[in-house]
């Protein structure tokens, strides 16, 4: 019999994200492959002049909803996948997690490429912005559009 589960569950959230509760969440007996993708605070950017000191992640009030929707689009669309994505949001010193994916399938590749492709509609799509902190003080928004 298989052990009891942690649901699915993604959200965006202020809390520390913890990647061995997203592999925890997803794997299972028939799981032969779990893919993690983890997105951390670095201390250079290409539109930074110097070092980056920090960032803080800003959100719209639906952005967890959009994520909890691209989740299911995949989950829908991927029926031989589990899969669970969280971003962090507030402030994140250099190294601090601010994006957790875990995707479970029977077979590697499949559990790599819905991987990617969530990670990559997570950055597209869901409404959070980033202001981004440098070594001599000064600050930029990053992800605005504008």
């Amino acid at each position: 019999m298989e052990s009891e589960r942690i649901p699915p569950l993604s959200l965006v959230t202020e809390q520390t994200l913890d990647v061995a509760a997203h592999v925890l969440a997803v794997s299972s007996r028939s799981a032969g492959a779990v893919v993690t993708f983890v997105g951390q605070v670095r201390d250079h950017d290409p539109d930074a002049a110097g070092t980056v000191t920090g960032l803080d992640y800003s959100a719209h009030p639906d952005a967890g909803r959009i994520l909890t929707e691209i989740a299911a689009r995949f989950r829908a669309g991927n029926p031989a996948v589990e899969l669970v994505v969280s971003h962090r949001i507030g402030h994140l010193e250099v190294g601090d997690l601010a994006l957790v994916a875990a995707v479970a399938s029977a077979h590697r590749a499949d559990a790599f490429l819905v991987c990617e492709r969530l990670v990559e509609a997570v950055k597209a799509e869901v409404p959070i912005w980033k202001k981004q902190y440098e070594v001599d003080g000064t600050h930029s928004w990053v992800g605005l559009g504008l």
